[in-house]
C-alpha cells in the first residue's frame, strides 16, 4: 500500500551549543545525555507548516506521478489558518486534479498512523486508489523563546507519503485509542476560540502562553499505553514479538524510548532510534524513521515492523508495516 516517503527539514538549524549558550546550566553534553537529540530544525518566520508539506510532497513527485491522486490528508496541529482548510491550499499549490478530496486532521505524535488508517480504510473501501498522505508541524512557532526545556525536544518537518491500491507494501491490524483526560498534559491554549489570542508567542510574552508540556505525565501516560498498545497489536495481528523484525515508535526522546524498550524487552537491535539529527518533529517522526530505514537498506522485503505512535491528546495508534 506505501509506495513511497519523502521528507524536508527547514534551513535553519539550532544545535545544544546554541541552547546551551543561552542557558548556561544547561550544557551541550547535559541536554543529548537527557533527550539524546544532539540538533533540531526551526522553521524560518514566514515558513509555515503547509510549505513544509508541500516541499516534502515535491521531492516525492521528483519520481513518482502527481496524477491520479484522489485524496489528499493532511496531519498537523499549527494549520495556516483556521479556515481555509490547509489541505485545500495544498491541493492548488501541488497542482494536484479537482476531483481529489483534501482534508487536514488534527492530531500530533499519533498522526501518521491515524492517516494510515484513514488512507488504508479509503483504499480497501474503494474510495480511492491514489493517497497522498502529508505531514507537518511547526511547534517552534508554539513553544516560548524561555522554555529552555521544551525547545530542547521538538523540531519542525514535513513528509510526503504515497499510498496506492497495487503498492506491495502493506499496512494493516490498526490499533487505535483516546483518553481525553489527558488534554491538559500537553496543550497550547491560544488560537482557538476557547481561549483567543495570537498563535505565535513572542519572547516577551509570558511563558506560561505558550505550549505547556507535564513530561512527568506524559512519560507516566507511554508506560501505561504503549505496552498495552504492543500486545494489543501482536494479538490482532497474530504475531508474537520474535515474529518482528523492527519497532519504531514515535521518536519522542532517548529518555522515554530507552525505558519502553527495556519494559517490553525489545532486544536493541529490532528497536531503531533516529531523532539526534532532527529532534521529535511531532506526526512526522516516524515516517522519516522508515525513510530513513528505506535509505540505508535496512527495511528489507518480507520484514515485518511494528509502527507505533503516542502522546498529544492523550492519544494513540499502531499497525503492523509489512515491507
Amino acid at each position: 500500500m506505501i509506495t513511497a516517503i519523502t521528507s524536508y527539514f527547514p534551513d535553519t538549524v539550532l544545535s545544544n551549543q546554541e541552547l546551551a549558550d543561552q542557558f548556561p546550566d544547561w550544557p551541550a553534553e547535559k541536554i543529548f545525555e537527557k533527550t539524546g537529540i544532539s540538533q533540531r530544525f526551526i522553521a524560518s518566520a514566514d515558513e509555515c507548516a503547509s510549505d513544509l508539506a508541500e516541499k516534502a510532497a515535491q521531492k516525492l513527485f521528483s519520481r513518482e506521478s502527481r496524477e491520479e491522486i484522489d485524496w489528499l490528508l493532511f496531519c498537523t496541529q499549527t494549520p495556516d489558518y483556521i479556515l481555509p482548510t490547509t489541505a485545500c491550499t495544498l491541493q492548488h499549490r501541488l497542482g494536484l486534479s479537482s476531483d481529489c478530496a483534501a482534508l487536514d486532521f488534527n492530531l500530533g505524535c499519533s498522526g501518521y498512523i491515524y492517516g494510515l488508517s484513514l488512507a488504508s480504510a479509503l483504499i480497501e473501501s474503494g474510495q480511492a486508489k491514489r493517497v497522498l498522505l502529508l505531514t507537518a508541524d511547526t511547534y517552534s512557532k508554539l513553544i516560548h523563546h524561555e522554555d529552555k526545556g521544551t525547545r530542547t525536544i521538538f523540531g519542525d518537518a514535513g513528509t510526503a507519503t504515497l499510498l496506492e491500491q497495487k503498492a506491495a507494501c502493506k499496512v494493516h491490524s490498526f490499533v487505535l485509542g483516546t483518553d481525553g483526560r489527558g488534554e491538559e498534559e500537553l496543550i497550547y491554549r491560544n488560537g482557538g476560540s476557547r481561549e483567543s489570542g495570537s498563535p505565535v508567542v513572542s519572547s516577551e510574552s509570558a511563558l506560561s502562553d505558550g505550549l505547556y508540556m507535564n513530561g512527568p505525565e506524559i512519560f507516566n501516560f507511554t508506560l501505561k499505553a504503549v505496552p498495552t498498545l504492543v500486545r494489543q497489536l501482536l494479538q490482532k495481528s497474530k504475531l508474537e514479538l520474535k515474529d518482528i523484525d523492527l519497532v519504531v515508535f514515535h521518536q519522542a526522546n532517548g529518555f522515554m524510548l530507552e525505558h519502553l524498550r527495556r519494559k517490553l524487552k525489545i532486544p536493541a537491535d529490532k528497536f531503531v532510534l533516529h531523532f539526534a539529527h532532527c529532534g521529535n518533529t511531532v506526526s512526522s517522526t516516524i515516517p522519516i524513521v522508515i525513510e530513513e530505514l528505506i535509505q540505508s537498506g535496512r527495511l528489507r522485503p518480507g520484514m515485518k515492523v511494528i509502527l507505533a505512535g503516542f502522546g498529544v491528546g492523550f492519544s494513540w495508534g499502531g499497525c503492523i508495516l509489512e515491507w
